[in-house]
């Protein structure tokens, strides 16, 4: 069977493992057989060796980094899935970089058959989102920046959009990636970072600052202080971003002299967030559509993750394909 490892720095082989098989003293297992991926932010400092702020040693454990995934149950101890039913699952500790591997059933999700593979997997992401607005307010009638528009601020933007914000100013250094949040939703879009970043949202607002911030960025590139920034005295900071640890140069005290709330968002749950996601995508209240940009077989997973990590051609989502893909897709 098939496993992918780091091996050194920016460097993935696949290689030759042994069969999963379930523990006879531990029921609730399911054998989960991924048959499609997209790649994560979350996945690159396990590739780059810089993960929060310290450095990575290899070859990395087996099946290290991938967790966005759709795929078939294909064998079971527990009662919650059938052999043959196709989920959303999320391994452990990233590590779903295998053919097959076991899995609690619990950390699984029925897939929407109103979606295709593809925008199905995106309710894994999308749903760590949906985890994150449910700790903002009403946002009808209210103003917000999106700092940071990788693929976690695109969907930002959309499910903001959905919620009812009057404007939605999405903020990142690259063009290309602030003319495709107007695609999904932002009504003003800034391609600077700093002061210069201030200067123009304040534009959009009339000399204003927005009320809430949502940091997208994160880990090796945080962008706490540009979100402190950005915020209105008593303003409130989503801070989504992972940082990295421990985290240098963060200006605590400019948060703290504009009396700012911090909000923080980490692992959404797989009984309600995962399917309001799913039946969000499903329902068509947002498309994250424009968010797929490319698509690999495994066997070319190098370069997937090289064009990702370098922002190649566009790249957002990129698109990874599992053997087991085809053999679903004839039967």
């Amino acid at each position: 069977m098939i496993a992918g490892q780091f091996t050194e720095r920016r460097r993935i082989e696949l290689i030759q493992v042994e069969e999963p098989t379930l523990n006879s003293a531990e029921t609730g297992q399911i054998v989960f057989q991924p048959e499609m991926t997209c790649l994560c932010g979350s996945d690159l400092p396990f590739f780059d060796s810089d993960f929060e702020g310290h450095e990575i040693t290899y070859p990395q454990p087996t099946g290290m980094s991938l967790h966005e995934m759709v795929g078939t149950v294909v064998a079971t101890n527990g009662q919650k899935w059938k052999p043959g039913t196709r989920v959303l699952a999320v391994p452990v500790g990233q590590r779903g970089l295998y053919e097959r591997y076991v899995l609690s059933e619990d950390r699984a999700v029925a897939l929407d058959d109103r979606l295709t593979d593809e925008l199905a997997l995106l309710a894994q992401p999308f749903g760590t989102v949906v985890w994150a607005l449910m700790k903002l307010p009403n946002m009808i009638g209210k103003d917000v920046v999106v700092l940071g528009l990788g693929p976690i601020g695109q969907m930002f933007v959309a499910g903001l959009r959905n919620m009812g914000a009057r404007r939605i100013i999405g903020v990142d250094p690259i063009p290309e990636r602030t003319q495709l949040a107007t695609r999904m939703g932002a009504t003003d879009v800034v391609s600077a970072v700093g002061s210069e970043a201030e200067e123009a949202v304040r534009n959009v607002l009339g000399g204003q600052l927005p009320i809430f911030v949502i940091e997208a960025v994160g880990h090796q590139a945080q962008a706490f202080n540009d979100a402190t920034l950005l915020a209105r005295e008593f303003g409130t900071i989503l801070y989504f971003g992972v940082p990295p640890t421990p985290t240098d140069g963060i200006n605590l005290k400019a948060a703290m002299l504009k009396n700012l709330t911090i909000r923080t968002s980490l692992h959404p749950d797989f009984e309600n967030t995962f399917p309001l996601a799913m039946q969000w995508l499903a329902e068509g209240r947002v498309d994250l559509s424009p968010l797929l940009t490319h698509r690999f077989p495994l066997s070319q997973i190098q370069e997937a993750f090289d064009m990702f990590r370098d922002r190649k051609d566009g790249a957002i989502k990129v698109l990874v394909e599992f053997p087991a893909l085809k053999t679903t897709a004839t039967t």
